[in-house]
Formats: structure tokens, sequence, C-alpha cells
């Protein structure tokens, strides 16, 4: 066995009687004619998250028809998706190529409240923008003054201040748990389900508390999705105009997408027993909702999307020109 293989598993058998300092990410996988390969794969999805989700921010601050408030939300939303990424991927980059797997306690600590604000305001921030969409579709009329600036910033203020002061609870179940055996996370970030079955001491509390939490913020914010999307297909249905149910739809359509995804992966994850779940299946629905989807959310908005593609023409064109 390599020296460096030896130093690996010299300390994944570390055993904490006192206090834990450290956590071991085991990462994807521990077959080194993968590392490389994945390390490339996960930069190339990295770059692709920043310069789409920053590149959808600066479309939509510089292209003042985009100035409404359904851009607005999907600026917040890129905004959410880049932090998303950059509080996961660059640490599971550096794990792939370094000997040292290790992340300190405060480090996960860290890693996880900051996972939890992403993912929590990323389910409120899809919420608004469903709430939006019904106005729009529903209410044309009053659209501007029921979605006025005040209320749109108020409504995404809301969004983060309900990450971070949910994200809490996740954190405080982190806090309240005994690590006094094996301290590798099998699995490449800080999530609560993982770090759960590492505790000598009792989960069943934090089992609850991560399970009715992370239920009522998925509760939650899909039935305010569904509710709204019953109430602007019935609209929809109604329109006589062929050509108004088409943009209709083509303004949902990008939404309903990255609702779909992102919240089928993580009903999966989050919805059972820590008990049931294994790691490889962590693992595989972990990559989607935390490496694949902030990356597929602005090609999604972009390519469904002619207000996009129109103002980007726009942006080339002033460029080019001058």
């Amino acid at each position: 066995m390599s020296s460096e293989g030896e130093d690996f598993h010299r300390r994944m058998s570390i055993r904490n009687e006192s206090t834990l300092t450290e956590f071991l990410l085991s990462g994807l996988t521990d077959q080194p004619e993968l590392q490389l390969p994945l390390f490339f794969l996960f930069l190339g999805i990295y770059i692709a998250t920043i310069v789409g989700n920053l590149g959808m921010i600066s479309i939509i601050v510089l292209s003042s028809q985009l100035h409404i408030p359904m851009y607005y939300f999907l600026s917040s939303l890129s905004f959410t998706d880049f932090c998303y990424s950059s509080v996961i991927i660059p640490k599971m980059l550096v794990g792939i190529l370094s000997r040292d797997k290790s992340i300190s306690y405060a480090g996960c600590n860290i890693q996880l409240y900051l996972f939890c604000v992403c993912a929590i305001s990323e389910c409120y921030m899809l919420a608004a923008m469903a709430y939006d969409r019904y106005v729009a579709i529903c209410s044309p009329l009053l659209y501007n003054v029921i979605m006025s600036p005040q209320v749109c910033s108020l409504l995404v203020a809301a969004v983060f201040s309900a990450g971070f002061t949910l994200s809490m609870v996740f954190e405080g179940c982190l806090l309240s748990l005994d690590f006094c055996g094996s301290n590798i996370v099998k699995h490449y970030y800080c999530d609560i389900v993982p770090l759960m079955k590492l505790s000598c001491s009792s989960t069943y509390i934090d089992e609850l508390l991560v399970f009715v939490v992370g239920g009522f913020n998925l509760v939650a914010t899909s039935v305010t999705i569904i509710i709204s999307y019953v109430f602007i297909l019935s609209s929809i249905l109604r329109m006589h105009s062929k050509e108004g149910r088409s943009k209709a739809f083509g303004t949902c359509g990008s939404h309903l997408t990255a609702v779909v995804i992102f919240y089928g992966s993580l009903m999966f994850m989050y919805l059972k027993p820590a008990s049931i779940s294994s790691a490889i299946q962590e693992k595989i629905t972990s990559v989607f909702y935390t490496i694949v989807i902030p990356m597929l959310n602005p090609l999604i908005y972009s390519l469904r999307n002619k207000e996009v593609q129109n103002a980007l023409m726009k942006l080339l064109k002033r460029n080019t020109s001058s």
C-alpha cells in the first residue's frame, strides 16, 4: 500500500475520546483512476455554474427591459445558486486531488449552515417566483401594484431571512451530537444525514427535527407553488387567444422545470428516515441539487426565455458596435 493510502487509512481510524477537532470527507469515490476525470468534470461544471449565474445577474442588471419583478427574483435565484455551488464544490475539488481529506469541526459546522441557508432560500425563492407568476397571469392589471419594488424587496428579504433562521435548527442538531467513534463522513461535504450516522449518542430527536423542519420547508413551499399553478392553469385555459396561452405557458415552463428537478431530489433525500438511506444514494441524489441544478438553472431560464435571449443579443450588439 502506498504511503498516501497508509496515511489516509491511519487518519480514518482516528478515535475521538474527548473533543472532536476534524472530520474526514470520504468524497464521491475512493477509486484512484476516477479521481482525475471527476476533478475535471466537476471543475467544468463549477466554471459553467459561475459563468452562467453571474452572467444571468449581469444581463438582468444591464438590460433595462428586464427590470421587472420576474427577473428581480431570477437574479436573486442566480445569486443563491452561485453561493450554493461555491459552498460545496471548491472544497470537494481540493479533496479529490489532495491527500488531506480533512475538514475541521468548525469548518464542517460552517459548511453545513451555509449549505442549509442556500437550500432553504432556494425553496422559498422558487415559491416567491411561483407567486409572482400567479399575480402576473391571474391579475395582470394589478400586477405592478401588487408586485411593487417594495413588495419584491420584502419578499426577497423574507426568503433569505427564512434561510438564515431555519438553518439554525440543522446547525443545532449537529452541535447536539456526540462523536466518540469514527470521524469519517461518508459524503463529499458536511450534511446532517451522514453526520448523524457517525454520532454515538441517540439521534432520534435530531432525526425528528430534520424530518419536521425539512418537511415543513418542502411542504409549505411546494404547496404554495402547487396552489399558484392551479390558479395559473385555470386562467390559461380560460384564455381565448392561442398566442396568449403559449406566452403564459412559456413564462411558466422554465420555472416548473427547475421546481420539479430541485424538489424531487430534495424530497428523495430528506423525507425519509436517515437509517434507511445508503451512502451511495445520498451522494448521487446530492449531486443533483448541490452541483447539477445550480448549473442548469441559468440554462433553463435562458434557453427557454426569449426576453433573456433578446436582452443578451442587444448587449452583445451594443458592445461590438461601441
